[in-house]
C-alpha cells in the first residue's frame, strides 16, 4: 500500500471511529433517526407497501378491528387504516418540511437584518417578532387559518407565520456575533457592499443554529398541523392526513378505539423521532458536544 493510499484512508477512518463513538453515545440518536427513515421510506414507497388503496371505501368491512386481512382494522366507510397511515406519512413530512422552510425563510432574513444594522432597525424588527411571540403557540394559527378559512395550506402558512419570530432571533443572536469578527471588518474596508456580506458571510456562518432549531421544530409542525385538523381547521377530507383522521373518528372512540389509536400512535412515533434525531443534531453542531470534541 503506497503512501497516498494511507493518507487517504486516514480521514475516512477516523470519521468512521467518531461515527461509531458518536452512536454508541447518543443511543436515543439511533433510534430515532431508524424510526424517521422508516417512516420516510413508507411515505416514499406507499404504494408499494399499502395493501389497499387508501380511498378504497368498502361498506361490508366497515369499523372491523384489527385482524389479519386489516392490520389496524377499518375506519367508518370500510377504508383500510393501514393503508392511509401510510399515505399520510407523506402529508405529514411534506407539512413538516414545508413549514419549517417557509419559517426560515420569513425568519432569517429578518434576523440578519436586525442583527448586522442594528439601531432603530433592530428594535423595530424584534418589537415586531415580539407581537408575535406574545401568542400561545397554536392560538395565533387557530386565530390566522379561522380567518383565512380551513384547510391543509392555509394551516401551514398560519403555523410558519407564528413559528417565525424564533427563527429571527436565533439567527439576530448569531448575527450579533458574526458582525464584529475580522474578516467582516476586513469586507467592509474593502468596499463591499452590506448585502453581498450578508449574503457571502454572515449567512452561511449563521447556518449552525437555524439547522438546529429547524431540526427541533420539524416534528413540532407536524403535531401544530394535526391539532388544527383535528379541531377542523386543517386539513379537509378526502385529504389523507392523521390528525383529520383521528378527528373524524373521535365520536367512535370507545366502540371502535382503533381508528383514533394508530393515526395517534403515528404523530407520536414521528414527533418522538424526529424530536430524537434533532438532538443528535444539536449534539454534532454544537461546538461543546458531539464529533467536534
Amino acid at each position: 500500500m503506497s503512501i497516498l493510499e494511507t493518507s487517504d484512508e486516514v480521514p475516512t477512518l477516523a470519521w468512521r471511529v467518531k461515527a461509531k463513538a458518536f452512536a454508541a453515545n447518543n443511543k436515543l440518536f439511533v433510534v430515532g433517526a431508524t424510526g424517521f427513515l422508516f417512516i420516510l421510506l413508507c411515505a416514499i414507497f406507499a404504494p408499494l407497501i399499502a395493501p389497499y388503496a387508501p380511498d378504497k371505501i368498502d361498506f361490508s368491512a366497515r369499523l372491523q378491528g384489527p385482524s389479519w386481512a386489516h392490520w389496524m382494522g377499518t375506519e367508518k366507510f370500510g377504508r383500510d387504516i393501514l393503508s392511509r397511515v401510510i399515505y399520510g406519512a407523506q402529508t405529514s413530512l411534506i407539512i413538516g418540511t414545508a413549514v419549517t422552510f417557509i419559517a426560515i425563510l420569513i425568519g432569517a432574513p429578518i434576523g440578519i437584518i436586525a442583527g448586522y444594522f442594528g439601531g432603530r432597525l433592530d428594535t423595530l424588527l424584534m418589537r415586531v417578532s415580539d407581537v408575535f411571540l406574545a401568542f400561545p403557540p397554536l392560538l395565533l394559527p387557530i386565530a390566522i387559518t379561522a380567518a383565512l378559512g380551513s384547510g391543509l395550506g392555509n394551516a401551514m402558512f398560519a403555523i410558519a407565520v407564528s413559528w417565525f419570530p424564533w427563527y429571527a432571533r436565533i439567527t439576530r443572536a448569531a448575527v450579533l456575533r458574526i458582525r464584529t469578527e475580522p474578516y467582516i471588518n476586513a469586507a467592509r474596508a474593502m468596499g463591499v457592499s452590506h448585502t453581498r456580506i450578508m449574503w457571502r458571510h454572515v449567512l452561511p456562518n449563521s447556518l449552525t443554529p437555524i439547522i438546529v432549531q429547524g431540526s427541533m421544530d420539524f416534528g413540532f409542525t407536524i403535531l401544530a398541523a394535526a391539532s388544527l385538523s383535528f379541531i377542523g381547521l386543517g386539513a379537509t377530507p378526502p385529504m389523507i392526513e392523521w390528525g383529520l383522521m383521528a378527528a373524524t373518528s373521535r365520536s367512535m372512540f370507545l366502540d371502535a378505539w382503533w381508528t383514533v389509536l394508530f393515526p395517534g400512535l403515528a404523530i407520536f412515533i414521528t414527533v418522538l423521532s424526529v424530536n430524537l434525531v434533532g438532538d443528535g443534531i444539536r449534539d454534532v453542531l454544537d461546538p461543546k458536544h458531539g464529533l467536534k470534541e
